[in-house]
């Protein structure tokens, strides 16, 4: 099951479609359109505004279930989490359909706990494609998501790229910039060597 790239325009996150699962939901709800039949769950993978900014019209064009994690579910009500006044914007006020946690499936994705942008980052992790959902956490020139946020932690996005570096990507698809279909964990480690050689 292929991953279906969804850009994001200006500084607002990218959409990735894998099978009746939509990830993060910060494109036009007329990106999504075409596929509104088909999707059945929406997952965040964070709550920052760039990335949720159009969950309420998605959720509703879909009748999909919206999901994040439990340390950043907050954020799609309050305004200060979601930094979505930087945006010139209120959050979208929405309560979440469900709770993710650590470990945990939604469809064949697994939920990688990968705090450091924010509290609750996650990734999501299509082993059977070695696809890797990384949202803010890794980017594909080898960077890596701001930790001076509130939430962030330098330390703790070290913690979560040293993990995803165990992880056998192949395709990285970044909440921002361009995806690769291959060679995805090279990507990964230059992340990681970054960020130790920058920030010691």
């Amino acid at each position: 099951m292929p991953v279906r790239w969804i850009p994001g325009s200006s500084f607002f996150g990218n959409s990735y479609l894998v099978g009746n699962v939509l990830v993060d939901a910060a494109v036009l709800p007329t990106q999504i359109e075409p596929f509104r039949s088909s999707i059945r769950t929406i997952v965040l993978t964070h709550c920052h505004f760039d990335h949720i900014a159009y969950v309420n019209e998605i959720a509703h064009m879909c009748n999909a279930e919206v999901c994040i994690h439990r340390l950043d579910a907050r954020g799609l009500s309050d305004d200060a989490q979601s930094l979505s006044m930087n945006f010139g914007t209120r959050s979208p006020g929405r309560v979440p359909d469900r709770i993710l946690e650590d470990g945990e499936m939604v469809g064949d994705l697994h939920v990688i706990h990968t705090p450091g942008h924010t509290p609750g980052s996650i990734c999501l992790y299509k082993e059977d494609e070695k696809a890797l959902m990384s949202g803010d956490t890794v980017f594909t020139d080898g960077g890596f998501g701001r930790f001076d946020f509130p939430g962030g932690s330098r330390i703790e996005l070290a913690r979560s790229i040293e993990l995803l570096t165990s992880l056998d990507v192949d395709g990285l698809y970044p909440g921002h910039g361009s995806p690769v279909q291959h060679g995805g964990s090279r990507h990964i480690e230059g992340a990681r060597a970054l960020l130790k050689m920058s920030y010691v």
